[in-house]
C-alpha cells in the first residue's frame, strides 16, 4: 500500500473516534503520525523536540518538551497499522522538562487487521513542577483477533502532575494486556484511568501501580471496565504506601451483562509508613437497578436504559 493510501485509511479510522484529522496538517499543532514501521507525517513546534527513529517492526520517538515551555494546543500522536496481518512495535520516551506544561492526544487505529499485534512501550519522566496529560484512545477491527500488550512506566518528580487515560470502547477488544506504573515522588500528583468496554469473545487485562515514594505525593487509579457477551475481564489494581502523608486510591467497577461474562477484580495495598493512606473500593455485577428502573419509567426499554447507563460510565 502506498503512502498516500495508508495516510487516508488512517485519518478516516481516526475521524470514526471523533478526531478532527485536519489537525495532523495545521503546523500550528505538533504531530507524529505513525503507520507499521514508518513516519507518514511529523511536525515540530517551538518547546517541543519529536525524534523518531525506525526500530524492527516499528518506531521508537524521543519526544522532549522544553524546561518550562507552555504548549498552548494537544500534541497529536497517531500510531496505525493498515494491512491485515503483522506486528508493530512502538516505543515512547517522554521527557516533560522543570515547569512545562503539555498534552497529547493519541490514537492507536488498527481498522482491518486480523492476526496483528501490536506492542507498545511509554517510559514517562516528569521534571519538577511539570504537567503532563496523555489521552489515549483505541480504534480496533471488528475481527477480535488484534493483540494488544502496553506498558507504561512513569516517574513524575516533586511537584509534578501526570495524568493517563487510556479508552477502548468503540470497537472490540481482541486480546488486551495493559500495564500502567506510576511513581510519584514528593509532593507529586498522578492520576490513571482505564476505560474498557468488552464483547463477544474479548479478553482484559489490567494491572494499575501506583507508588506513592515522596512525601504528600497523591495518586488515583481508576478502572471501569464493561463486559458483554462471553467476554473476560481481570483486573489487579495496586497501591504502594512508603512515605509521610502520602494519600492512595484505587477504584475498580465492572459491569456485566451476559450468562458467559467471565469479571474478577483483586486490589493490593501495601503501606511501610504508617503516616501512609491507602483507600480501595470495588464493585462488579449489572447495572445499577434503581438508575435502570428510573430510566424504564421515562420511556426506555431495559435494553435501552442499559446502553444509557453503560455510555455514562465509559464516557
Amino acid at each position: 500500500m502506498d503512502v498516500k493510501r495508508e495516510y487516508e485509511a488512517i485519518v478516516k479510522a481516526v475521524e470514526k473516534l471523533g478526531t478532527d484529522a485536519s489537525k495532523f496538517l495545521d503546523k500550528k499543532i505538533a504531530s507524529i503520525i505513525i503507520s507499521g514501521d514508518k513516519v507518514l507525517g511529523l511536525n515540530n513546534v517551538e518547546g517541543i523536540k519529536l525524534v523518531p527513529t525506525q526500530i524492527e517492526n516499528g518506531v521508537q520517538v524521543d519526544m522532549e518538551i522544553l524546561e518550562n515551555a507552555h504548549i498552548p494546543r494537544p500534541i497529536h500522536v497517531c500510531t496505525g497499522y493498515v494491512e491485515k496481518k503483522g506486528f508493530q512495535k512502538v516505543i515512547f520516551n517522554i521527557k516533560v522538562r522543570k515547569g512545562a506544561r503539555v498534552k497529547f492526544l493519541a490514537h492507536c487505529v488498527f481498522p482491518q487487521a486480523e492476526e496483528f499485534e501490536h506492542n507498545a512501550i511509554s517510559n514517562v519522566i516528569v521534571e519538577e513542577g511539570a504537567y503532563m496529560e496523555y489521552e489515549d484512545e483505541h480504534y480496533h477491527s471488528d475481527k477480535g483477533t488484534i493483540k494488544l500488550i502496553t506498558k507504561t512506566n512513569a516517574v513524575v518528580k516533586e511537584g509534578g502532575v501526570y495524568k493517563n487515560v487510556f479508552s477502548l470502547t468503540k470497537t472490540r477488544v481482541g486480546k488486551l494486556d495493559i500495564v500502567m506504573d506510576l511513581t510519584l515522588e514528593k509532593q507529586a500528583v498522578g492520576e490513571l484511568f482505564s476505560k474498557i468496554k468488552a464483547s463477544k469473545t474479548d479478553e482484559v487485562n489490567i494491572n494499575e501501580i501506583l507508588r506513592l515514594e515522596g512525601e504528600h505525593s497523591r495518586g488515583i487509579a481508576k478502572t471501569v471496565v464493561v463486559a458483554l457477551d462471553s467476554s473476560k475481564a481481570k483486573v489487579l489494581n495496586e497501591a504502594y504506601g512508603s512515605a509521610p502523608y502520602s494519600k492512595g486510591h484505587i477504584s475498580c467497577e465492572e459491569i456485566t451483562k451476559g450468562s458467559n461474562v467471565d469479571v474478577s477484580t483483586i486490589p493490593v495495598l501495601k503501606i511501610d509508613n504508617d503516616l501512609s493512606e491507602l483507600t480501595h473500593e470495588a464493585s462488579i455485577g449489572r447495572v445499577n437497578q434503581k438508575q435502570l428502573e428510573m430510566l424504564m419509567a421515562k420511556g426506555l426499554t431495559e435494553d435501552e436504559a442499559t446502553e444509557l447507563i453503560i455510555k455514562g460510565l465509559l464516557h
